[in-house]
């Protein structure tokens, strides 16, 4: 081998310079946090208690790495944790974990890091999450063989029924109304949660030296808490 040719190997070995600390770190966060994503995810999964927990944690990790390393950095964070769940889950569950929890962590996480006010990242997130759910409903419906839509169909009878005992009404719904209350509680569902998201977020990511926008003045005593 001439001079020449062994000059041009090094001059494209990978590694010719060591990663720089940032580039570790970045590197290393991803892999973390995308993990810890998948972990919770298996766990919201297939343990029987502590759903709502689960849940809410879901998004969270990468919404901080979004907000610490950026845009790119946080769909690599999303596309990690998407390929380690499918090759644990398989092609149709693990990819499940976008709808909603991956597509909202990375808008939670580009608006924060913009500085957007909690209105706007608030309601394309409940869009976000009704949508989701919305196609999780139906995969999973696919995968069992069953119409899950018939579970909420019948909570917004229930919900229906006893709004008409309540104040005494002489009407009976039709499938239509029960069809608009369902997806009425779908959406309400997905208020409270995404509400719940910010005040995790806003009370948790100052201690991990991250933060985001402030709450808006209507909303600010409901999730405000005295620190000591």
């Amino acid at each position: 081998m001439t001079l020449d040719n062994k000059n041009f190997f090094n001059s494209r070995s990978v590694y010719k310079a060591p990663l720089s600390k940032r580039k570790a770190l970045k590197i290393v966060e991803s892999s973390y946090l995308a993990a810890a994503t998948a972990l919770i995810w298996i766990a919201l999964y297939y343990l029987p208690i502590g759903g709502a927990v689960f849940r809410l944690a879901l998004p969270l990790p990468l919404v901080l790495l979004q907000i610490r390393r950026g845009v790119k950095t946080g769909i690599e964070g999303v596309t990690i944790c998407v390929i380690l769940l499918t090759a644990l889950m398989g092609p149709l569950r693990g990819p499940l974990v976008l709808f909603p929890y991956g597509l909202l962590s990375l808008w939670l996480g580009y608006s924060w890091q913009k500085g957007w006010n909690w209105w706007l990242s608030w309601s394309v997130g409940v869009s976000i999450g009704t949508m989701g759910f919305l196609i999780r409903v139906l995969v999973l419906s696919i995968l069992l063989g069953e119409n899950l839509w018939v579970i909420l169909t019948r909570a917004g009878a229930g919900l229906l029924e006893k709004g008409i005992d309540i104040f005494n009404l002489s009407f009976t719904p039709d499938m239509r109304q029960v069809q608009v209350v369902a997806l009425f509680l779908i959406i309400t569902q997905e208020i409270v949660y995404v509400l719940c998201l910010h005040a995790l977020a806003y009370w948790i990511f100052p201690r991990l030296k991250s933060s985001i926008p402030e709450p808006p003045a209507l909303l600010e005593n409901l999730i405000s808490l005295e620190s000591n």
